[in-house]
């Protein structure tokens, strides 16, 4: 898609200021400025921390990202951002750029959901997605089960979590257990010399006929487990807590997940969000999808964290549906829907 309009998406929803750029579906640049280590000493975001590094950030992740493309301004042809759900905050340090340059650069801007760009970045790996497809997206603050006929118009929820995402069990899980922050990254590393049958953690509502999740419980057995070994003085082996924790997890994932593809009669299935870079996850993943007749799709690890390359997929795909620009009165929406793909 050599004649695609070039798109510069921004994102800024949590702690990482992302910067991407794609042509259709070619991805140009994908740069990221992360806060991440100012935020580990707190055991998790500190909000007003992350809108000043955004602001901080903004300008030389930007401009970081145009030269890896081998582009200047002049070349943007439209620019998105992440205009919800998120941190407020955080947020508006964005949606205030984009606005910026959009204005400056006399382009289209795009205000688009956080959730539906994890969607559309599979696009810069695999190619078009099927439509239908079912798109499970578990992160630090979202576990969603989403049927998309049409990622730029058409998202419709399925479940979510009704208490902690996938993504907060697993860093406060990190934190009994004495791991860093984050948690995700850190729990996979010390299942894989654990076993995941060791101890028999609770799936919650895996059998209750919803496409909801319920993580709460899971983490509040883990915590009560790990401290009524250490009062009776037993020792606790960090690696069996994390890998059986982790397929508790990852087992009503994606049960749910093939749940939801068998109910809609859909055969395709994206996994997206930072939680779907879990190794386990994966894995297991692709083993029932295959036990089960379903295509998996899952980004590389890169693309499932936050990042500015899917809003500007997302961007691309709105602009090539002929979808009406956002005004430059567009809000950041900390709450947005997932229903509503773009403002």
């Amino acid at each position: 898609m050599t004649d695609a309009p070039l798109v510069l998406g921004i994102e800024t929803s949590c702690d990482e200021t992302g910067i991407g750029i794609v042509r259709g579906h070619t991805l140009l640049a994908d740069t990221i400025a992360s806060s991440m280590d100012e935020h580990a000493r707190f055991g998790g975001v500190v909000p007003e921390v992350a809108s000043r590094a955004h602001l901080e950030a903004m300008t030389p992740t930007v401009e970081a990202a145009l030269a890896e493309a081998g582009l200047r301004f002049a070349d943007i042809d439209a620019i998105a951002v992440t205009a919800g759900p998120g941190l407020a905050g955080a947020l508006l340090v964005g949606v205030a750029a984009a606005k910026s340059y959009a204005l400056g650069l006399g382009v289209p801007l795009y205000g688009v959901n956080h959730l539906a760009a994890h969607v559309a970045v599979d696009q810069l790996e695999h190619g078009p997605l099927p439509k239908p497809c079912v798109a499970m997206l578990v992160s630090g603050g979202h576990s969603s089960l989403l049927l998309v006929p049409d990622v730029a118009s058409d998202v419709i929820s399925l479940g979510a979590t009704v208490d902690d995402a996938a993504g907060e069990a697993f860093d406060k899980v990190a934190r009994v257990l004495g791991l860093p922050f984050p948690g995700g990254p850190h729990i996979d590393r010390a299942a894989r010399d654990g076993s995941g049958t060791a101890i028999a953690f609770p799936r919650g509502k895996v059998d209750d006929g919803t496409l909801d999740f319920s993580f709460s419980g899971l983490k509040t057995a883990v915590a009560r487990w790990v401290e009524a070994r250490e009062a009776s003085g037993q020792s606790v082996h960090v690696p069996d807590v994390a890998a059986s924790f982790q397929e508790a997890v990852v087992d009503v994932l994606t049960r749910k997940a093939l749940g939801a593809c068998r109910k809609y009669d859909v055969h395709d299935l994206l996994i997206g969000g930072g939680v779907a870079a879990n190794s386990r996850l994966r894995a297991l993943a692709q083993e029932r999808c295959d036990a089960a007749g379903v295509r998996l799709r899952v980004p590389r690890p890169g693309l499932c964290t936050d990042n500015g390359a899917m809003v500007a997929a997302l961007g691309s795909d709105l602009v090539a549906a002929g979808i009406t620009p956002s005004t430059l009165e567009i809000p950041a929406d900390s709450s947005m829907p997932i229903t509503t793909v773009h403002v």
